[in-house]
């Protein structure tokens, strides 16, 4: 009697004194919005909450002592936080991970959405990532988009150093290039144009790979890659970024912001400074560009009534790019014997402008009008041919989105006007008594799209558009696009995309080798459009392991190719331009891995194997400077006492195919066996290391090409010719470059910033 008497004290005792205490809150991004489906949970338990639509949480529990809250949320770092028993209303705020998946982006579908929520695959490289791990001061485009899988930067030339951008393998004028949702670059701007754009105006690049016609029109068909600027209202007032090279290269950035009432701007200004002569490996031509570029853009953006926005942004580029033999570029020498018949040099100046911008017609962007205007002029000399081009643009969307239940509608209207003139057989007009007179060429592409974006189910999306351009050369070509999202899981995403592409060709706008080395040009037909269509599917994975979160991204990709244009070098002297009567192909997979660490540290690493060749006659035929797979990996390691931060990339290129060149033995004649049609693989690696003290002092220095690697061989055929001056053989040829060959190099750089006083 005695024990079960205390026993049932003992119980009623426990049941007072072991109370349940509750922990409640709000879980924030850093912009203080509320994030929903965060996870919360006691360490080294299982007790835990969720956040409700506006939030909030709350976990009971029964701990007496201090607690520590591990908190997650997709798109955000993992946070730790120590709380007491029965800490009430906490606000708790999470930084944004490097994973990007509540990025806001609107390339895939002209409308803003999250990377998340997009129906169509985005990738994203912020203004963030690019100083990370790329000298901020030098950096453009075309080294920004290098970080991401499956991008590659082809070489055309190996003494201008013409460079594109390769998406899958396919070649560069197969992108679509945009600035704020606008086409501003042309098939002439795509040889030059592109290293004009500095990262200095760059908020993030978005891109999607595969055809894009339906939204974008010719130039879509490897992808888009869409320049978002940035704000003016997230600058500072005054920033200044200089940075100088082993090399004695220069480059410098200087920008200023301001705000005043319902108009704020940003000005900046851009320059490259890169002189002298190297030639290490002894073909007689400098293994590098010289050149002088200058770069000034604006933009403002007029808030008007009921949050109507106007924007209106400008650059302007002036380059002077020039390489050659050493009496060609000692003490600007070039400046008074460009075209000389004996001295050999390349001298390319480039003017150009552009006006871009947004108008809101209606509130909440329901309408509204993107457009672009640009003229880029060249004047040129590649040895003693002189070429002299002008392209203009105007281009005009109206955009119209409107929600019925569960579609988002999107519709538009294009109008693309394009001008062009150059001083070759491009704009002849030969007449029936063989006088010859010049036709510039102009074309009005009227176009309209419309596209329905359907929630059929919480976890499934499709998105289906079609797009009707009118060509006077041509007619009307349509161009369907179909894609899926389904979610398999709060953590698990599965997308599909199919599409058809099209481009209209410009040739000697796109494709300078007929005038840089001495072969002749050959077009054997009438060049019809290429036609594409596409298959695309993604996986992605959102994971967690221990405090890190991470994400496994699956790509899997087929176009097919008809029409295609191929440059043939297989013919000695000759370049061979024709529709390829059987078809091209372009396939492959991609695996990304990304993964971000709580103490600092992150990641990311890829690999992708592709295959991109002709088929024709029967037989299969590698394109030239696909690499047959491609790796990269990019590590970054932050302090945070001292603020420093370190940073390593790798870019592995695997084997591709060559053109097939005959080098020249002492007497002239050429040597009985080619050079090697195929490539072995390389890697490029760098390292940068950033320190940084308050908001205002930034110092940053690195290595790029860390290993010295170089190309084995000059990517110049002929130049040891005895029987004519250098340059100047029929044997002369620039297009053996396929790989890096500046050595390595050292930089340093500083920036300083002055904050807005609302930001000090």
């Amino acid at each position: 009697m005695f024990r079960q008497f205390y026993y049932l004290m003992f119980l009623t005792f426990s049941m007072f004194s072991v109370k349940a205490q509750e922990i409640s809150g709000k879980v924030l991004s850093d912009k203080n919005e509320e994030l929903i489906g965060a996870t919360i949970q006691i360490k080294d338990t299982e007790i835990g909450a969720v956040t409700n639509l506006n939030g909030d949480f709350s976990i009971k529990h029964d701990l007496n002592q201090p607690i520590t809250l591990v908190i997650r949320s997709i798109g955000f770092q993992v946070k730790e936080l120590v709380v007491k028993p029965l800490s009430q209303n906490l606000s708790i705020n999470l930084s944004p991970n490097d994973l990007g998946l509540d990025a806001i982006v609107i390339t895939g579908t002209m409308t803003p959405t999250m990377v998340k929520n997009s129906p169509v695959k985005i990738e994203v490289i912020t203004s963030k990532h690019i100083n990370n791990y790329l000298p901020s001061a030098a950096s453009s485009l075309i080294d920004g988009i290098k970080m991401i899988n499956g991008v590659q930067e082809v070489v055309a030339c190996g003494v201008c150093f013409t460079n594109n951008i390769s998406i899958n393998g396919l070649p560069g004028p197969y992108t679509s290039v945009l600035i704020d949702g606008s086409p501003v670059y042309g098939n002439l701007a795509s040889v030059y144009g592109l290293n004009g754009i500095p990262s200095m105006i760059v908020d993030r690049f978005e891109v999607i790979k595969g055809p894009n016609s339906t939204l974008y029109g010719s130039e879509a068909m490897a992808g888009v890659i869409n320049v978002i600027t940035k704000k003016p209202e997230d600058q500072p007032a005054l920033s200044i970024d200089i940075m100088a090279t082993s090399h004695l290269e220069s480059f410098g950035n200087v920008a200023s912001a301001f705000s005043k009432d319902a108009v704020s701007g940003f000005v900046g200004f851009n320059y490259a400074i890169i002189d002298g002569f190297d030639d290490s490996n002894n073909d007689g031509f400098g293994d590098r560009i010289n050149l002088n570029r200058y770069t000034l853009f604006s933009k403002t953006v007029f808030k008007r009534k009921n949050d109507l926005r106007f924007t209106l942004a400008s650059k302007w580029l002036y380059e002077d790019r020039r390489n050659g033999v050493e009496d060609y570029l000692v003490d600007h020498a070039y400046k008074s014997i460009r075209g000389n018949d004996s001295i050999y040099g390349e001298s390319i100046n480039t003017y150009r402008g552009e006006f871009f911008g947004t108008l809101d017609l209606l509130e909440d962007q329901k309408l509204k009008l993107d457009y672009s205007l640009s003229h880029h002029n060249q004047n040129s000399y590649y040895g003693s041919d002189f070429y002299k081009a002008n392209q203009s643009i105007g281009f005009f969307n109206l955009i119209g989105t409107r929600s019925i239940a569960k579609h988002q509608l999107t519709y538009g209207l294009t109008q693309r006007l394009q001008y062009y003139d150059d001083n070759t057989v491009a704009t002849a007009n030969f007449s029936a008594d063989s006088l010859v007179s010049n036709r510039p060429d102009f074309q009005y592409i009227p176009g309209v799209f419309g596209q329905d974006e359907w929630n059929i189910y919480r976890s499934l999306t499709l998105l289906t558009g079609l797009r009707i351009d009118h060509y006077s050369r041509h007619g009307i070509i349509p161009s369907p696009r179909v894609s899926g999202k389904f979610k398999i899981g709060n953590w698990s995403t599965f997308r599909a995309n199919f599409g058809t592409g099209f481009r209209i060709v410009n040739l000697f706008t796109e494709d300078h080798a007929f005038l840089t080395g001495q072969r002749e040009v050959i077009i054997e037909e009438e060049l019809n459009p290429e036609r594409s269509i596409n298959l695309s599917l993604n996986f992605n994975q959102v994971f967690t392991l221990g405090n890190s979160q991470g994400m496994l991204d699956i790509d899997a990709f087929y176009s097919r190719f008809t029409n295609k244009i191929i440059p043939d070098y297989s013919v000695p002297d000759k370049i061979i331009y024709a529709n390829v009567a059987g078809h091209a192909i372009s396939k492959g997979i991609g695996v990304n891995v990304t993964q971000e660490f709580s103490k600092g540290f992150n990641y990311t690493a890829g690999f992708n194997f592709q295959r991109v060749y002709e088929y024709e006659n029967g037989e299969e035929v590698p394109v030239e400077f696909a690499p047959n797979f491609s790796a990269l990996a990019n590590i970054n390691y932050v302090l945070t006492n001292p603020s420093l931060s370190i940073a390593y990339s790798m870019r592995l290129t695997g084997s591709m195919q060559l053109p097939e060149v005959f080098d020249i033995i002492h007497n002239g004649d050429r040597k009985a066996e080619s050079r090697p049609t195929r490539s072995s693989p390389f890697s490029f690696h760098n390292i940068q290391i950033t320190w940084q003290k308050n908001r205002r002092w930034t110092v940053y220095g690195g290595v790029q090409n860390i290993f010295n690697f170089k190309q084995n061989e000059s990517p110049l055929v002929g130049f040891n010719d005895p029987n004519a001056p250098v340059g100047f053989s029929e044997s002369f040829d620039t297009s053996y470059s396929y790989a890096p060959i500046h050595g390595r190099e050292l930089y340093v750089g500083i920036k300083w910033n002055l904050p807005k006083k609302n930001n000090r």
